[in-house]
């Protein structure tokens, strides 16, 4: 399993939205931007979903994921892949609802798998 660098971290800490891309068990791919990743750990990251249905559709179908997350301040960018679970309740789950202060539906939690910078 792959770690996220320093270098990484710091990329998802600053820059703005992360485009994230799923696709549905028959191929079709989805983009969608997403405000609220946070990195958890090395190996673990979380974004919440307040009204994404065909993402989450997705998700359920095929939990695989991609992410780029580009910081146009400095032109760094970060690519990740890796496998989701849908959290409905739980710790984690709440304090994230707490700190966005929304109506959260969701929160996916993704494994990282590879990444890069670039």
């Amino acid at each position: 399993m792959a770690k996220l660098t320093e270098e990484a971290k710091k990329i998802i800490a600053e820059a703005g939205p992360a485009l994230i891309a799923t696709s549905s068990k028959n191929g079709k791919s989805h983009v969608q931007v997403k405000g609220s990743f946070r990195v958890l750990d090395d190996q673990n990251l979380v974004f919440v979903d307040i009204d994404s249905p065909r993402t989450m559709a997705n998700l359920r179908d095929n939990p695989q994921l991609s992410t780029l997350v580009f910081d146009p301040e400095t032109g760094r960018s970060c690519r990740i892949w890796g496998k989701t679970e849908i959290l409905t309740k739980g710790e984690l789950f709440d304090s994230m609802a707490a700190e966005l202060g929304k109506k959260v539906k969701h929160l996916v939690h993704l494994k990282v798998g590879e990444v890069e910078t670039f």
